[in-house]
């Protein structure tokens, strides 16, 4: 699960999030199911991945999205504003590997 994370953290750092995810689900889905992890667990981790890499420098797409709404604030300022966000993704995330309950909480409860 390591490497697909990283996997999908370095891509997003390029490429949008949905074009990451269209690209690599039909690769990572199966083999995710062959290591017996959870489906909505497993989509849950993926969307919050790369939504870390598209706000992760040298590209972070969405960086550059809000410097062209917000012109007079300069890129180096947005970045610095984004690092606490990607703080409490990776934090949210390492919940989610620990404690994968929590993803499949209110998903368990439509049974």
């Amino acid at each position: 699960m390591g490497v697909i994370i990283l996997v999908y953290l370095f891509g997003g750092c390029f490429m949008d999030a949905l074009a990451m995810i269209m690209l690599t689900i039909p690769i990572f889905f199966p083999v995710s199911q062959a290591l017996g992890y959870d489906p909505i667990w497993f989509g849950v981790v993926i969307v919050l991945i790369t939504e870390m890499g598209v706000i992760t420098p040298p590209v972070g797409v969405n960086v550059y999205v809000v410097h062209g709404v917000a012109k007079d604030v300069p890129l180096e300022v947005i970045f610095r504003g984004v690092f606490p966000m990607l703080i409490a993704l990776l934090i949210c995330n390492i919940i989610l590997l620990v404690f994968p309950q929590i993803a499949l909480f209110l998903p368990g409860l439509m049974r």
